[in-house]
């Protein structure tokens, strides 16, 4: 089968599975989504995942980077990043569909350790992008197809699905992107360092902390960690931890509108005219009045279909 022949598949496979955004499958890690009108730009978190968009085009912006990806392109997100996310082509016509594998790190490494180093090509030693993108060739194409399949053999999927995805996790090590995800699944690589600062710093974001300190327990020299963390999230520790209170601050809000000094306290801000300014200039409103639109228009924001349409 051709490329495009690969895509329509996937398309129609989409297009039957997927009835509504962000859904997932019978299939574990799996998800698949349509979406039939353009959102305005929205904050989530990406997930570690895999992305392949079948039709339709999508916008995400990492820190000041932006990423754009469409019909025929796939999109890794090796850390799990705060990101903003908005489709620039999607209606009832023609959705955007979308293919997601959630992306395990012991999943990558037992697959490095089952093709020795004479077979898996080698890391380089530069820190990547934790969100890259590219066009996806026809071997990767042929295997999500393959796997989607699988949703209409239930008979079939137990056996078959764990060998298709490792097939897919393959492709991925060995194709242009595979220097990111060959560092995401090893312990010691500079991008696992930094996922484990991400880590930290999302559950302890409303704290005050010490680049120095974080980047210790990262196991890096302070000029190391500044230049790894950058490269990975396009961002600063503290600005890092800036995106992440501010979204947990619009996740608060939707439940608790009328409580805006106690949800800027809770996500970490002591001054609450600081508050409502960084959220203002975050969000594009003052956070009361962002939380009676949210209260209208109440998404999720937290998802690892957040790279996904």
């Amino acid at each position: 089968m051709t490329r495009e022949e690969h895509l329509d598949e996937l398309r129609g496979l989409l297009a039957r599975h997927a009835p509504r955004s962000g859904w997932t499958t019978a299939i574990d890690g799996v998800l698949v989504s349509k979406v039939d009108r353009p959102d305005p730009p929205a904050p989530s978190m990406s997930g570690t995942v895999l992305a392949v968009i079948a039709q339709g085009a999508k916008r995400l912006a990492l820190g000041e980077r932006v990423f754009e990806y469409g019909a025929g392109q796939y999109l890794i997100a090796s850390v799990d990043l705060p990101v903003t996310g908005q489709f620039l082509q999607a209606d009832a016509e023609e959705p955007a569909l979308g293919f997601g594998l959630v992306l395990e790190p012991s999943a990558v490494a037992e697959l490095l350790l089952q093709a020795g180093p004479g077979n898996s090509p080698r890391t380089g030693g530069g820190t990547p992008s934790g969100i890259v993108v590219s066009d996806a060739p026809p071997a990767l194409l042929d295997a999500v197809v393959r796997l989607l399949r699988l949703l209409d053999e239930p008979h079939d999927r137990a056996v078959l699905a764990p060998l298709v995805k490792r097939e897919i996790l393959w492709r991925l090590i060995t194709g242009e992107q595979g220097a990111a995800v060959r560092q995401f699944g090893l312990a010691d690589s500079s991008l696992s360092h930094v996922s484990r600062a991400v880590r930290w710093i999302r559950e302890h974001y409303a704290q005050p902390f010490r680049v120095e300190d974080v980047a210790r327990q990262s196991g890096m020299s302070v000029s190391a960690f500044y230049r790894n963390f950058q490269a990975v999230t396009a961002m600063s520790p503290i600005q890092f931890q800036k995106q992440i209170r501010l979204q947990e601050a619009r996740l608060l809000l939707t439940t608790h509108p009328g409580d805006v000094t106690g949800v800027g306290q809770r996500v970490g801000y002591d001054n609450p005219s600081q508050f409502s300014r960084e959220y203002r200039r975050q969000f594009g409103a003052p956070p009361s009045r962002d939380a009676a639109r949210l209260r209208r228009t109440v998404r999720t924001v937290h998802t690892p279909a957040g790279v996904l349409p």
